[in-house]
C-alpha cells in the first residue's frame, strides 16, 4: 500500500456479514462443546474414537478463532468437516441409544466417574445433526459474501456511500 491511501474492506461492514460471522463462530463453538461433552462423559465407551473426537475439537476451535478474525478460508472447510462430522453423528446418536438396555453399564467419564447416561450421550449427538446443517449453510453463506475484498482509497477521500458534512 502506497502512503496517502487506505485499505477498506466494504463487505466486512455490512450488518448482513457481521451476523454471519458471528453464528459461524458460535456454531463451531457450540459444536466443539457439545462434541466435548460427549467425549468427557462417554470416555470409556469411545475407545479409540477418543483421539478423532478431540481433534475435531481443536480444529473447530482454531476455525472459530480464525473466522472471528475475518478470515475466510476455514469457512468451506468447516463445512466439510461438518458433513462428516453430520455423518457420523446420524449414525453414532441411535447407537448411543442402543446402550441404554440392560447389560451394558453406564460409560465412565475421563475423571474415572460414572459418565452421563447413554440416553443423554444420544441426544447430545443428535443433537449435533442440526448443528452441522445450519453450520453448512451459514459457512456458505459467508463465503459467498465475500469478506476478502479490499478498495484502495485517497486518504481524505469519502467513500462512494457518505457524504461530506
Amino acid at each position: 500500500m502506497e502512503p496517502g491511501y487506505v485499505i477498506e474492506r466494504p463487505n466486512r461492514e455490512k450488518a448482513s456479514s457481521k451476523t454471519t460471522r458471528a453464528i459461524v463462530v458460535g456454531l463451531l463453538l457450540l459444536s466443539a462443546a457439545l462434541m466435548l461433552g460427549v467425549m468427557l462423559g462417554g470416555w470409556s465407551a469411545l475407545q479409540s474414537a477418543a483421539a478423532l473426537q478431540l481433534a475435531y475439537v481443536i480444529v473447530y476451535v482454531v476455525m472459530a478463532y480464525y473466522v472471528a478474525q475475518w478470515n475466510r478460508g476455514p469457512l468451506p472447510v468447516a463445512a466439510a468437516l461438518a458433513i462428516i462430522l453430520g455423518i457420523f453423528a446420524v449414525i453414532a446418536g441411535p447407537e448411543w441409544f442402543q446402550r441404554d438396555k440392560t447389560g451394558f453399564s453406564t460409560p465412565d467419564s475421563v475423571f474415572g466417574s460414572t459418565g452421563l447416561d447413554s440416553a443423554t450421550l444420544g441426544t447430545i449427538t443428535l443433537l449435533l445433526v442440526p448443528l452441522q446443517a445450519l453450520l453448512i449453510f451459514f459457512s456458505m453463506q459467508g463465503f459467498r459474501q465475500d469478506w476478502h475484498v479490499e478498495v484502495e482509497r485517497p486518504v481524505g477521500r469519502l467513500d462512494r456511500g457518505a457524504r461530506a458534512v
